[in-house]
């Protein structure tokens, strides 16, 4: 799939006044911080995880399970960023989706825009909520949250890469997705994300 700066592009502000705890579908993107290239190697376009990759894999996975209302779709663990599909789906967790969108809502709202780092509510880090009801800001911080603690733990336990300061960059990008076209093109995006690393902004061995 080739780029299409309609679905990737990463540079314009959150929407305004959008209710991001609305039902639907929501393609992110986060990236490590400093770009450092933590979770593995792409050879021959193919990711090739190591531990702590795999951990990020787990996290994602888990995610309907530790947050009722919330879904997971296609997802995909890069070098240094992760791309993914939250389903905000106001009911029980389910299990990731097949090939058909049946289960995953895709609203009308214009295009989705960079998120930013929810407050805390009074919600100690590391624990799941009780409340249902989570918007997409708070699902994103959560998974950073569990991600950091599990390879702070790979760090101590297993000699994992020290990471510089903090896991994850402060902020991440989010696009709202609008109709069963656009899902299944930015699935399409995620799974082939591996074949184009060598083209990557996000990629370090690429020159500015």
């Amino acid at each position: 799939m080739s780029y299409n700066p309609d679905i990737h592009q990463r540079r314009s502000i959150r929407l305004k006044g959008y209710d991001y705890a609305t039902p639907g579908a929501y393609f992110v993107t986060v990236c490590t911080h400093e770009r450092e290239c933590l979770f593995g190697d792409i050879v021959d376009g193919v990711m090739r995880l190591n531990e702590a990759g795999r951990m990020v894999n787990t996290v994602w996975d888990e995610i309907p399970a530790h947050y009722p209302g919330i879904d997971v779709d296609a997802f995909i663990v890069m070098p240094n960023h992760i791309h993914g599909i939250v389903a905000i789906v106001g009911a029980a967790p389910r299990g990731r989706p097949g090939p058909e969108p049946s289960n995953v809502t895709v609203g009308a709202a214009p295009r989705g825009r960079p998120g930013s780092e929810p407050s805390k509510n009074g919600q100690p880090q590391g624990v799941a909520p009780t409340a249902v009801g989570l918007s997409l800001p708070e699902v994103v911080n959560r998974f950073k949250t569990m991600t950091t603690k599990r390879y702070a733990d790979g760090v101590k336990q297993n000699g994992w890469p020290v990471f510089p300061g903090k896991l994850w960059q402060r902020n991440y990008y989010e696009r709202v997705i609008r109709n069963v076209n656009e899902l299944s093109a930015i699935r399409e995006y995620i799974t082939r994300n591996p074949q184009q690393w060598s083209m990557d902004t996000d990629n370090p061995k690429i020159l500015p």
